[in-house]
């Protein structure tokens, strides 16, 4: 029966226990011969997506061969699609404004305001000649002077209405404010990161193999929903084992960090040996699948280390580790 995808990430490690202790049954943490319990374990690489989403394909599977950039899985895309579409048109809206505002109006509103302008010049030119006539007839006597004021009204009017023209003319030739054109400024690059993150959220519906590794495992079925951060697979890239073994309380100062080890398993070529990389701070009680009723209540240590050799030994492989004299 197949576990569900979250539950078999909790019975990988408990089956590699339960296999462990079968080989370990009746062993305590450190043998009669000086031997220390311990077991082969894999640094898995899980790839998982950022957002939910149902697998639409699985270009892998179990026990495949990957190279770096080799497709693995695609999510369904359609909602990062829409979201991606509906960025790059807000992105191109923003840049839009952006650039209209560093423009003046267009060619024919210019010309427009020239025709109006046109128009003002010759009503003040029409008015200030009345007027200029008039000043004639009053100063020849035919006409009150009482006249003149309303003529002079009628002039200044005109030469205002030119100026207002004028200043619109320059005013529709100049770009917007410049704390408008850095507001807009702003707005477009903001548009421009939301498309960059849609494209990013977009392109993480499908992954890619990030080193050349061994598919190691598959955790989800075409059609099946993906929750957000679930790994849809682990990768076990060259090299990427580990040893960890325990050690009794009474033997932890005989470990230091960068220390050798020498390592022995079942079928194993001899001469193995590993570099201490980490001490547990910690201490724990024996592990169940390695105790035995004379050591049950004894404290161990965890210790972890690198192989010399780490395609020599497979995950989940009991070993005996010895220790030995410490590098200088």
């Amino acid at each position: 029966m197949r576990h569900p995808p979250v539950t078999r990430l909790l019975v990988r490690p408990l089956a590699l226990l339960f296999s462990l202790g079968l080989a370990l049954a009746g062993c305590s943490a450190s043998a009669p011969d000086g031997a220390l319990a311990g077991y082969a374990e894999a640094e898995l690489v899980y790839i998982a997506a950022g957002s939910a989403g149902e697998l639409r394909s699985l270009a892998v599977k179990r026990g495949d061969q990957v190279k770096v950039g080799q497709l693995l899985y695609v999510l369904d895309p359609e909602a990062e699609v829409l979201a991606r579409d509906g960025a790059r048109a807000r992105s191109e809206q923003a840049a839009a404004q952006e650039a209209d505002l560093r423009k003046g109006r267009r060619p024919l509103e210019l010309q427009q305001i020239e025709q109006q302008l046109a128009q003002a010049r010759a009503t003040l030119a029409a008015s200030t000649a009345t007027l200029e006539r008039n000043r004639l007839l009053v100063a020849q006597g035919f006409i009150a002077a009482l006249q003149l004021d309303t003529l002079v009204a009628a002039r200044e009017r005109d030469a205002a209405r030119v100026g207002e023209l004028q200043a619109q003319r320059a005013f529709a030739a100049e770009a917007a404010r410049r704390d408008a054109i850095a507001a807009a400024a702003a707005a477009a690059r903001g548009a421009q990161a939301d498309l960059a993150l849609a494209q990013w959220r977009a392109g993480q519906r499908q992954r890619s193999a990030p080193t050349a590794a061994l598919v190691y495992d598959t955790l989800y079925r075409v059609g099946e929903w993906v929750p957000a951060g679930a790994p849809v697979l682990a990768l076990l890239p060259p090299g990427a084992v580990k040893l960890r073994f325990f050690v009794p309380e009474p033997e932890l100062p005989r470990v230091a960090v960068g220390q050798v080890v020498s390592v022995a398993c079942d079928g194993c070529a001899p001469g193995l040996t590993a570099r201490v990389r980490f001490i547990s701070p910690q201490a724990e009680f024996t592990p169940p699948v390695i105790y035995s009723i004379g050591s049950r209540s004894k404290l161990v240590f965890m210790v972890e280390a690198d192989p010399a050799d780490p395609g020599a030994l497979k995950p989940g492989q009991p070993v005996d580790v010895r220790l030995a004299k410490a590098v200088p």
